[in-house]
C-alpha cells in the first residue's frame, strides 16, 4: 500500500511538454511525441530513419531516397519549392525544417497556419550528433537517438585521431561547373576538408557558396581537387582541368570524385564520404609531382 500511494502522485501527473528551441530561435511545445513528421529534407529524412523514426514520417521532399523504404514517402516538392497545400494536406503534428535550404518564408507560412515547426541546421560535423538527439526527442526515440549519436561521434573521432597529425594538403572543393561554384570555411564540406588535414583554398571567401574564376584556383594551385555535381557519376567537368597542366593536382593526378549523397547531406552517412575525401588527401601526401597522364581516371 505504501508503495502504491508513493506511486500514485505520479501516476496522476501528466507528461511534462517536450520544448526544444530550433537554430531560428523559434521553440516547438509538443505534449507528446510527434507521430505524424513532415521532413522537408532529404539529410532530415536520413536521420530520422537513423534514430527508427522512419515509419512516423508522413510526408517528405524529393530525393530523399536513402534508405530504400524512404522512396515509398508520400512528397510535398523539392527542398526548395515547397508545395504549402500538400504540407498541410499531410497533417503533420511536427515539421522539421533545413533552415538554408527551405528558406525562412516557407517556414513561416507553414507557421502561420499553425503547424509546429521545428529549424535545424547542422553546420559542423559534431553537430549532426546534435540533431539526431534533437530529433529523438522530438519523436520520443531517446534511446535510439542516443545510439545513434554515439556511434557518430566514436567513428568521428576515430578519422580526427587518423589525421590529426598529418601534413596539410590544400583543397578545391568544386560543387558546380558553369558557373564555377565552390564553398567558404562556414560550409559543412569544409569541416570534412579540416577532418582530413586540408586547407580549403577559398576558406576565406564570402558567401557561403561563392563563385570564382578559372584564374582564382590556378593562383591557388592547390594539391587536390575534388568534385562532386548532381548525380552518383562523375562528372566530366571534373576532367577539364587537365587543360592547365601546371596545376599541381593535375600534375599529381589528383582529380577525385566523391558522391554529392555522401557529402552534400548532413546525415550520418557523411562520414562515409570524409572516409573517401581522407583516404584522397592522404594519397595526395605519398605522390610526388609526376607528368599528368591522359587516360587518368
Amino acid at each position: 500500500m505504501l508503495c502504491l500511494t508513493l506511486m500514485w502522485p505520479g501516476l496522476l501527473q501528466a507528461a511534462d511538454p517536450i520544448q526544444l528551441t530550433g537554430v531560428d530561435g523559434e521553440q516547438v511545445s509538443l505534449a507528446q511525441p510527434a507521430q505524424r513528421i513532415l521532413s522537408l529534407a532529404p539529410h532530415i529524412t536520413e536521420s530520422l530513419f537513423a534514430i527508427g523514426a522512419g515509419a512516423q514520417i508522413v510526408a517528405t521532399v524529393s530525393y530523399s531516397d536513402y534508405p530504400a523504404a524512404a522512396l515509398e514517402i508520400p512528397r510535398v516538392g523539392s527542398y526548395d519549392r515547397i508545395s504549402i497545400e500538400a504540407a498541410v494536406a499531410s497533417a503533420p503534428d511536427l515539421v522539421i525544417a533545413w533552415h538554408s535550404g527551405n528558406g525562412g518564408d516557407v517556414i513561416a507560412r507553414l507557421r502561420a497556419l499553425g503547424l509546429q515547426v521545428f529549424v535545424s541546421e547542422p553546420g559542423t560535423l559534431d553537430s549532426i550528433a546534435d540533431s539526431l538527439r534533437q530529433f529523438a526527442l522530438l519523436s520520443g526515440r531517446q534511446q535510439q537517438g542516443d545510439a545513434a549519436s554515439e556511434q557518430f561521434q566514436r567513428r568521428l573521432a576515430q578519422l580526427r585521431q587518423r589525421y590529426s597529425g598529418q601534413a596539410t594538403v590544400s583543397v578545391f572543393y568544386q560543387l558546380w561547373d558553369q558557373p564555377l561554384l565552390t564553398m567558404n570555411d562556414s560550409h559543412l564540406i569544409a569541416d570534412v576538408i579540416r577532418l582530413c588535414g586540408g586547407r580549403n583554398i577559398f576558406g576565406p571567401a564570402r558567401p557561403l557558396i561563392p563563385e570564382v574564376g578559372v584564374e582564382s584556383v590556378l593562383r591557388a594551385d592547390p594539391e587536390v581537387i575534388i568534385a562532386s555535381g548532381m548525380g552518383e557519376e562523375r562528372p566530366e567537368w571534373l576532367d577539364h582541368w587537365r587543360r592547365w597542366p601546371t596545376l599541381q593536382a593535375v600534375q599529381k593526378r589528383q582529380l577525385h570524385f566523391v558522391p554529392p549523397s555522401l557529402l552534400q547531406r548532413h546525415s550520418t552517412r557523411i562520414l562515409d564520404g570524409a572516409d573517401l575525401v581522407c583516404e584522397q588527401l592522404q594519397q595526395a601526401r605519398l605522390t610526388p609531382i609526376a607528368k599528368a597522364q591522359q587516360n587518368h581516371d
